[in-house]
């Protein structure tokens, strides 16, 4: 019998929005290491040692990277979109800092539509920090999806040397304003959209296909695995119920997940994936990775298995490639219940965040017509 999920698939009936690219940029173990640096002040304050079709740009499978557009007549730059942080920003042309050497740099008077608030903006991360003034100005993404007014921090003094290797100009927060610095509001909350809603296909630097966005909506080629609401509006945060690696149970109790693709691993404290990953073993040769077990991540009650073809990444170093396992635990204070789980979760399963009822949709990708054809015989 013909099912309606698979009708749908083949026929392309699910409504999307805007198709935007991503890239990606090379990961190394620097890159890695400033991450996780950057995990401190973003979920920490600082206190870790206490519609459109976007294109993604890629590179080996670490920071993953949109175009977007601030002034008028549009400046662009390249940025990470992270749905672990909520602020806009970007370097200005009065930076004198290393990395505002090597990046394009925004020039607030070549902007019509350009207001200087003279507020400072500062953020300081466990890599180093940005800091500058906040402004004022319309930005962009993709063809037409536009945010008048945005309020975004432009940056004028930059430290760490994370910020030296990235191809980043700077980063577009696509997380609640509820941790936004200033409260500022999101580019999402202020953009000129029917529904407040956007989904990630992150892929590996050797498919095909690209990584890219859909601004709002989802994409037509996938269906939804399930929905989860949204545990706590700060980060999207979902109830984590449960972790396991092959048959063996890891406690989880009151921990959320919180998916963040401005991170490249999947990061916890020691007590949660230490016990995950203690036989694991992930040789830099890479010989015999895939013989390790499987880790099967449980939100509420649904299973997302993560094989070792998915957790196990390769990075760049010196010219050579090598394996590293894509968990890393960490000394996260007590009350902190979190656990971060970043690219290497969202490759296999391609994420919806609406703002509409507060839910993260994980997706697969549809039947094909062989195999719809199967289900109707």
């Amino acid at each position: 019998m013909k099912t309606t999920s698979a009708i749908a698939a083949l026929l392309g009936l699910a409504e999307a929005g805007r198709r935007i690219d991503i890239e990606q940029n090379p990961l190394t173990l620097d890159m890695i290491n400033g991450q996780l640096g950057s995990i401190n002040e973003k979920y920490l304050g600082g206190e870790l040692t206490a519609g459109e079709h976007v294109k993604i740009e890629d590179y080996m499978d670490a920071q993953y990277f949109i175009n977007v557009n601030i002034g008028t007549p549009a400046q662009q730059f390249t940025m990470v979109p992270d749905t672990g942080s909520s602020n806009l920003w970007v370097y200005s042309h009065k930076c004198w800092a290393i990395p505002c050497f090597t990046h394009p740099l925004f020039d607030s008077g070549k902007s019509s539509t350009f207001v200087n608030d003279g507020k400072a903006f500062d953020i300081t991360y466990g890599s180093g920090g940005i800091k500058g003034t906040l402004a004022y100005d319309t930005a962009s993404i993709g063809s037409s999806i536009t945010a008048q007014h945005m309020g975004f921090g432009l940056i004028t003094s930059v430290s760490g040397i994370s910020f030296v290797a990235s191809k980043m100009s700077g980063i577009i927060g696509l997380g609640y304003d509820t941790i936004s610095v200033d409260n500022l509001k999101t580019f999402i909350d202020i953009a000129d959209l029917p529904e407040k809603s956007f989904s990630m296909y992150l892929k590996h630097s050797t498919d095909s296909e690209g990584s890219y966005m859909v601004v709002p909506g989802k994409d037509t080629g996938y269906d939804d695995i399930m929905k989860h609401t949204v545990a706590e509006q700060k980060y999207w945060a979902l109830t984590l119920s449960s972790l396991k690696v092959g048959d063996t149970p890891v406690a989880t109790s009151n921990y959320k997940a919180v998916i963040d693709s401005g991170t490249s691993l999947i990061v916890g404290d020691k007590t949660i994936i230490g016990p995950l990953i203690k036989d694991i073993k992930v040789k830099r040769n890479c010989n015999g990775y895939d013989q390790n077990p499987d880790i099967t991540v449980t939100i509420d009650s649904t299973d997302y298995v993560l094989t070792p073809e998915d957790y196990v990444v390769k990075v760049s170093q010196g010219g050579v490639t090598e394996c590293l396992l894509g968990l890393q635990s960490t000394n996260f204070p007590a009350g902190f219940d979190y656990v971060i789980f970043g690219d290497v979760l969202m490759r296999k399963y391609p994420a919806f965040f609406s703002l509409e009822d507060n839910t993260v949709t994980f997706m697969k990708k549809s039947a094909s017509p062989e195999e719809v054809e199967a289900l109707i015989a």
